[in-house]
């Protein structure tokens, strides 16, 4: 039998034993944990269900997208600059892991891009083109994630709270629904094909919020989608670690635990800051800067009823950031020390 087949039933278990116990994020959280678990625990080569995080990442940013409406995209576009300077106050928290890994003798390379807060994925291929350890880059990527989705949801459910009024559920229209999801898959599939970033999360989530915004559509996606996605995604996650990565360079794993609770730290200070200045809610802003994934963060936002689009806004402003500068910067900074 193949090995994934396993891993869908292990996660779903761990889902469910997360709801009850009132976890946040419980089908993203506790299928992380349980196929983490038996990988390392039980010593099972659970492997990845085929197309299952594409999928998850597809349903999320379908239901992200519809958070988007004229009157919410009218008062981000108000706030671009304070939104434009929080993604590059935490792209700038990157110096912190940086700095850390450089003193405990990593070479430039591999510091540079296992630091880099998104575009995992990515910044695994730029450092490759830049001699970067590539086992090293792929971790410290690995671990950002795992230690975001962990902690953050958490930890905001904690001093935030869940709201004691619930928003009402949003009208299901399959019709609006089945449009969006074939367009959103067209939109992945070309995405893909030319080697865009994260092309079947960002891809749905960019029809989804076009449609949203163009036609004012105030859709929700029906009970139990969104579990289906955390679900898919949480289970795919956690068949990137087993005994192996953990037992691998653990001095490596703790600096950059480290240097990503710094991050995290730094900007909820910045959100504090930038909330105090501009006026905007500081929860939302401080989400939005957490290192960590677009669709983590975002499913987040939408638990604790803060606002998805700011969040996404500030996520995906930073990503294009990580991915359209990373590179050039590096660079310059190999010629600098060439020349010096």
């Amino acid at each position: 039998m193949p090995k994934w087949w396993l891993t869908p039933v292990v996660g779903a278990t761990g889902g469910w034993l997360a709801s009850l116990v009132g976890w946040p994020l419980p089908w993203m959280v506790g299928s992380l944990l349980a196929v983490i678990a038996v990988r390392c625990i039980g010593n099972l080569p659970l492997a990845e269900v085929p197309g299952g995080r594409k999928c998850g990442q597809w349903i999320v940013g379908i239901g992200i997208g519809l958070h988007f409406t004229p009157a919410v995209i009218d008062q981000v576009l108000a706030n671009s600059a304070i939104i434009l300077v929080g993604a590059v106050a935490t792209t700038l928290s990157s110096v912190i892991g940086i700095s850390l890994m450089l003193r405990s003798g990593e070479d430039r390379a591999t510091a540079f891009f296992a630091s880099m807060p998104g575009g995992a994925s990515e910044m695994v291929n730029l450092g490759q083109r830049n001699g970067a350890v590539l086992s090293r880059v792929a971790a410290g990527q690995s671990l950002r994630l795992l230690l975001v989705v962990l902690s953050v949801p958490a930890l905001f459910q904690l001093f935030v709270g869940v709201p004691a009024v619930q928003h009402q559920a949003a009208q299901v229209d399959w019709g609006w629904l089945a449009l969006l999801l074939v367009g959103g898959a067209l939109l992945a599939t070309l995405m893909q094909r030319f080697h865009q970033p994260n092309p079947w999360l960002i891809g749905p989530l960019l029809v989804s919020a076009a449609m949203s915004i163009g036609f004012d559509l105030q859709l929700g996606l029906p009970q139990g989608a969104s579990q289906l996605g955390q679900w898919l995604i949480g289970s795919a996650l956690g068949c990137h670690f087993d005994r192996a990565f953990f037992r691998r360079a653990p001095s490596f794993i703790a600096r950059t635990l480290l240097a990503t609770t710094l991050g995290m730290a730094f900007a909820a200070v910045a959100a504090e800051l930038l909330g105090w200045l501009d006026g905007l809610d500081h929860r939302s802003l401080m989400l939005g800067m957490m290192p960590g994934g677009i669709a983590e963060l975002s499913l987040t936002a939408e638990a604790l009823q803060l606002s998805v689009p700011l969040v996404t806004a500030l996520q995906v402003l930073r990503l294009l950031l990580v991915l359209f500068l990373a590179e050039p910067v590096f660079r310059r900074w190999q010629k600098q020390k060439t020349h010096a």
